[in-house]
Order: structure tokens, then C-alpha cells, then sequence
């Protein structure tokens, strides 16, 4: 009889000194864009997704490719132009520094007291008013999730309805749509004209955001907002 996996030892001694190995290279990557890239930001991100975010990625580390995932594996790059670090807010604390006796260069720990939440790092050689321009206009609709707070009611109207094939009523009665089949469409039960799918300010299910997709209606806004910028040439840092 095969050996269940689950019966396997892991020894824990070897996991924690990979881990501490891991943490301190990430430092140290950190600290490698801090010193080959003329400017730090902190920003702050709303409805993170990961194919949006991929974009962003790709458009500051110029031609390079080669590694367009969210994750900062990638640690053996540093042709880069520039390079975004997120999801890691305590490592990079470390990495900045977060007093003026710690930080790596002047004013760092002013960036890293607000280290904290749905934010990141970028370093970047671009000019401050190219980068700033270009998270300005940074903003792409998608699909809510469950648990989002509807920023508007949602109205779905017969005509919308009717557009679906008649194999998805069951699907629709699952997700707690009132549909029915008539003259051959799939139709609002008892002739309405419409229905609310969701109310403004209410948080949304996961039902709900399955009829919305299956509508087409997007709630979500994927947004990156400049929260500061730190000039190494001035050790300066600037709020925005």
C-alpha cells in the first residue's frame, strides 16, 4: 500500500532557515532597486486584479518580459527598469528602515511608516511627472466580488433578460433571479418589467455578483492612487 503524504515528516528547522534566507534576499532586493532607481512611491490600490496589475508591472520595467506575474519572485532580475514590491508590508518596513537611526537612506522611514494595508513600492527612473500622469488616468472596470459594497443600485430590465438562452433559467432560479420561460424566452416572472439585482451601499453576495457577470455589469474600479514620493538625489520626501 502507498505511503499517505500526509504521514510525512517535515522538519521544521530546515522550513524556518529557508524562510529567514528568503526574507533577508527579499530585503536586499528591495534595497538593489532602491539604489539603482532615482525615486521611491508608496501607493496605496482598490480592487486589486491580478491581469490589471500585470500591466502596470510591464509598463515600468520597459521592454523586459520576461516575469509578468503580481508575485516578486522574480529575484534574479535586476535589468529592470523599474520594480513594484506589494503584499509584504513588514519586509519592506525592514527594508526602508523605520526610525531615521535604521532607515537605508535619508527619510526612507517617513515611507515606511505608512507601510500598512493595501499597499506598495515602486522604484522607478521615470520622471515624477511621467509616473504621475500615468496613475492619474490609471483606472479599468471590472467585476465586484463577494463582499464588496455596491457603489450604486443595479436595475436589471426585462430586455436584458431576455437576451440569455433558455438553458440558463435553472442557473438564474439558483442565484435567486425571479425568471420564468416565455414564448420561448427566458422572462421576468409574471410580465415585470424589471428587478433590482443589488441596492446601493449593500454589501454583495456571492449570488449577486454571479447574475452581474452573467449581465455584464461591472461595480468594481481598479484604481492605484500615489500616496508619496521620495527623491533620492534630495532625500526628500513629498506627499501627494
Amino acid at each position: 500500500m502507498p505511503k499517505s503524504r500526509r504521514a510525512q515528516i517535515v522538519v521544521l528547522t530546515k522550513t524556518a532557515k529557508k524562510t529567514r534566507e528568503h526574507k533577508t534576499k527579499y530585503v536586499e532586493m528591495v534595497r538593489e532597486a532602491i539604489d539603482t532607481n532615482k525615486r521611491v512611491y508608496l501607493f496605496s490600490y482598490e480592487n486589486m486584479r491580478s491581469n490589471h496589475f500585470k500591466d502596470v508591472r510591464l509598463h515600468f520595467r520597459g521592454g523586459n518580459a520576461k516575469n509578468n506575474k503580481m508575485s516578486d519572485s522574480d529575484e534574479n532580475d535586476t535589468s529592470a527598469e523599474g520594480r513594484i514590491f506589494l503584499g509584504k508590508n513588514k519586509l519592506l518596513q525592514i527594508a526602508l528602515g523605520r526610525t531615521p537611526e535604521d532607515e537605508y537612506s535619508d527619510n526612507l522611514h517617513r515611507l515606511s511608516k505608512n507601510l500598512s494595508g493595501s499597499v506598495g513600492i515602486l522604484c522607478t527612473n521615470q520622471s515624477a511627472s511621467d509616473v504621475e500622469e500615468y496613475f492619474a488616468t490609471l483606472a479599468v472596470e471590472d467585476f465586484a466580488r463577494a463582499g464588496a459594497t455596491s457603489p450604486r443600485a443595479v436595475v436589471l430590465t426585462k430586455e436584458q433578460v431576455e437576451t440569455h438562452p433558455v438553458s440558463m433559467m435553472e442557473q438564474f432560479r439558483k442565484l435567486g433571479m425571479p425568471v420564468e420561460v416565455k414564448n420561448g424566452r427566458v422572462a421576468l416572472i409574471g410580465g415585470r418589467e424589471n428587478w433590482e439585482a443589488c441596492k446601493e451601499g449593500k454589501e454583495l453576495t456571492v449570488e449577486q455578483c454571479k447574475i452581474l457577470v452573467h449581465m455584464g455589469v461591472k461595480l468594481a474600479m481598479f484604481k492605484i492612487g500615489l500616496v508619496c514620493r521620495w527623491e533620492k538625489e534630495e532625500g526628500l520626501v513629498e506627499e501627494l
